[in-house]
């Protein structure tokens, strides 16, 4: 599918110099810091040396000095305490932060994770009537919650209190627990909005240990979760959330904790070298090795079987342990790979046959034999393929159930909204949403909600946006460039890794296709002295013929560095070419 490419507006010129020569770098660099409104020293040394210092404290949260509290009571009153979160990766890993916290001060207190076939999404009647049969007096619910009205209503009338810790946009009514923590409720001062479930379960042992003088130092040891949360959830990496994933990181690099040292076992990030019969990483960790290496197999167990045998592997203090469990999850992880290419293929067929859905402005597509546990990564899949707001469905339990994905600049979960009345449940963020609907409803549901994709992206070209940062002449590419580009990570959305942009460049020779469709290029610029550099382009080998013909061509790419044979070198990650015509 053809790219579009889009330049961003350069900065202020002036600001562009001044962090120029304050900080002693290149101009393409200080305009790539100007782009990410930062224009002083003092805000260039925030940016690349964050700190913990810098986050917020935890009590400006709405009634998180209530939910504080609530647990105090349950502690001095051995209470047992449920940790309830959602099965995906977000909600394992904030339950397995707030268990693993509270259980050194408490032991009354378990967790549980939903099945996703039996119960579904979010806080289920059976989650509660465990808990009341279990004697189990308070719920901390984790990434979930925010619009489980009627459900926590049910739960007092059983004696069960509710603490929500929840990230996602709340509904018109908000349940009525002990305590909701959410930074998105409108009147909540809180002034960071963006984090994770688990970032949310972060800031609230920030503040037990600090309504109790506990040392700060004693919660770096959750901050590989909060990272795996950032990642995985595609939530912003700004503000408190890159602080919280540059830590995080730096701790999943240095001392994993067994769990993901057995799970990274399974990948080509690890080999035994260290000398002592364990493994060591080949290269440093990225926020996208945990969104493609940890994510799915972490997301694979609930997608399978069940998230709990995610929790356990994460709270396991034993690598054997963790091993065991780490073998299963793979196991699981495989098999998803396996539905999930068979779903897609099967989708893309039913798309191809169906004039109505090729001509369509949405997808909605509905089998009632897909996997519930793959439907999501489905729907990534074929918005990649035909660029437009999707839906994938499936039948679980009588009722209809799917997952939601959008594209650049299309809000999927107001869309959803704009249907609700069609939908039996539905939550969800800007860019991915889910829910559930009556088999009768299917029909009226996909025309609706073509018609409000038709009416919002009226007059609106869908075509993927490559949003270059900056225009940029191969000579300025040096290993001290690079140096500074790194400590522009951690990146993800609010903080992408900067895409350039070079025009009218050529094959110095031996470029050749390689692997499946893959170019591997050495390009130069006839007009700038210096290179060749090397470059790799993904699935882009159909135009290796007019490459090899020496025609100019212009390229969009990252620069990385790239490990073979034991030596490192910088390469151009090319992510679309186009040529003079």
């Amino acid at each position: 599918m053809d790219k579009c490419w889009v330049l961003k507006p350069p900065g202020d010129p002036k600001e562009v110099n001044e962090i120029s020569k304050e900080l002693g770098i290149d101009q393409s660099l200080a305009e790539l810091l100007v782009q990410r409104g930062i224009t002083t020293f003092d805000e260039a040394k925030t940016f690349f040396r964050p700190t913990l210092d810098n986050l917020f404290d935890p009590f400006l949260m709405k009634d998180m000095d209530k939910a504080i509290a609530r647990i105090i009571r349950a502690i001095e009153n051995k209470e047992q305490i449920l940790v309830y979160g959602d099965y995906d990766v977000d909600g394992t890993s904030a339950v397995s932060l707030v268990y693993t916290f509270l259980h050194v001060f408490h032991a009354e207190i378990d967790f549980y994770i939903p099945d996703r076939y039996d119960e579904g999404y979010g806080i289920s009647i059976k989650g509660i009537d465990f808990a009341a049969e279990t004697n189990v007096k308070l719920i901390i619910a984790l990434d979930c919650g925010i619009k489980a009205v009627e459900k926590v209503a049910y739960a007092s009338s059983k004696g069960v209190d509710f603490i929500i810790c929840d990230h996602h946009r709340p509904g018109a009514e908000i349940p009525a627990a002990v305590a909701v923590l959410d930074p998105k409720q409108i009147d909540c001062p809180y002034p960071y909005k963006e984090l994770s479930g688990c970032g949310i379960g972060f800031k609230l042992i920030q503040a037990y240990s600090q309504f109790n003088n506990l040392p700060f130092e004693n919660l770096t040891q959750y901050l590989d979760l909060v990272a795996i949360s950032i990642a995985s959830d595609i939530v912003d990496i700004t503000g408190e959330n890159r602080i919280l994933a540059y830590f995080g990181l730096k701790l999943i690099n240095t001392r994993p904790r067994p769990g993901l040292e057995a799970l990274l076992r399974y990948s080509a990030m690890m080999k035994n070298d260290d000398g002592l019969g364990g493994c060591v990483f080949i290269r440093e960790l990225t926020i996208t090795d945990l969104v493609f290496m940890i994510g799915p197999r972490i997301n694979a167990a609930g997608r399978i079987e069940s998230g709990k045998n995610s929790v356990r592997l994460l709270i396991t203090k034993d690598l054997e342990d963790a091993k065991h469990v780490a073998v299963q999850i793979n196991a699981h992880n495989t098999e998803r790979k396996t539905l999930d290419t068979f779903a897609t293929q099967q989708a893309i067929g039913m798309i191809g046959a169906d004039a109505r859905l090729k001509s369509a402005r949405s997808t909605v597509i509905y089998h009632p034999d897909w996997h519930k546990g793959v439907i999501g990564i489905v729907a990534s899949r074929l918005t990649e393929t035909y660029y437009r707001p999707t839906i994938v469905l499936t039948l679980s339990n009588g009722l209809i159930t799917g997952s939601a994905r959008s594209v650049r600049d299309f809000d999927i979960y107001e869309a959803v909204d704009a249907c609700s009345d069609l939908l039996e449940h539905f939550g969800g963020h800007k860019f991915a949403a889910g829910l559930s609907l009556k088999p009768e409803n299917l029909e009226a549901f996909s025309a609706r909600f073509e018609s409000v994709v038709r009416e919002r992206l009226q007059g609106i070209e869908l075509v993927p946006v490559l949003e270059v940062d900056a225009a940029l002449p191969l000579n300025k590419i040096n290993s001290r460039f690079y140096g500074i580009l790194k400590q522009f990570a951690p990146f993800g959305p609010g903080n992408m890794a900067p895409l350039f942009m070079t025009k009218g460049v050529m094959d110095a020779g031996g470029s050749r296709i390689v692997g499946k469709n893959h170019l591997k290029l050495s390009v130069v610029h006839p007009d700038i002295a210096g290179g060749p550099f090397s470059a790799i382009a993904f699935q882009q080998g159909e135009r290796f013929g007019l490459i090899e013909k020496q025609i100019p061509f212009n390229i969009c790419y990252h620069i990385e560095e790239n490990e073979w044979n034991g030596s490192v070198n910088l390469q151009l990650n090319i992510k679309d070419i186009k040529f003079a015509d």
